[in-house]
């Protein structure tokens, strides 16, 4: 059985940066920028016993807005519903509960959060970015 759990000392720290450097939104981070990240934010691991079969973090201020970020699910267990119960954790969980606004970006899973009550913006052309040039260089090459 699956349990999530926020615990911070269970995350398998090798384990998520090689995720994360091998994914199509953050190829090549280091494991420095990794831990920094998740330092900053609220982690939530998928474990299967004591391995680390998946992750997710919100970045939030526990109040009015939450960016879900960085969901990864170990390509063997894929397609069970892991992904979608570490982001409707976020959703559900009563230390998230009155916010605001929940954001995320996807390129290949908008079913999966749409069942949690995502959408497209309702105001796009309210948003706006800054890209660090990198980020704006891998943006541009993606397909």
């Amino acid at each position: 059985m699956i349990e999530l759990d926020d615990d911070r000392a269970r995350l398998d720290l090798a384990r998520i940066h090689g995720w994360l450097a091998g994914s199509y939104w953050s190829p090549g981070i280091s494991r420095a920028l990794v831990e920094r990240a998740i330092a900053g934010s609220h982690p939530l691991g998928a474990f299967l016993g004591n391995e680390q079969v998946g992750f997710a973090r919100a970045i939030t201020d526990h109040a009015t807005f939450a960016w879900i970020a960085d969901v990864w699910v170990d390509e063997r267990h894929r397609g069970g519903g892991i992904g979608r119960r570490l982001v409707g954790w976020f959703v559900h969980h009563p230390d998230f509960a009155g916010i605001r606004r929940m954001a995320l970006v996807t390129a290949d899973a908008h079913g999966v959060y749409e069942a949690l009550g995502f959408h497209a913006p309702l105001r796009p052309d309210r948003y706006m970015e800054q890209l660090s040039p990198e980020a704006a260089a891998m943006l541009r090459a993606a397909p």
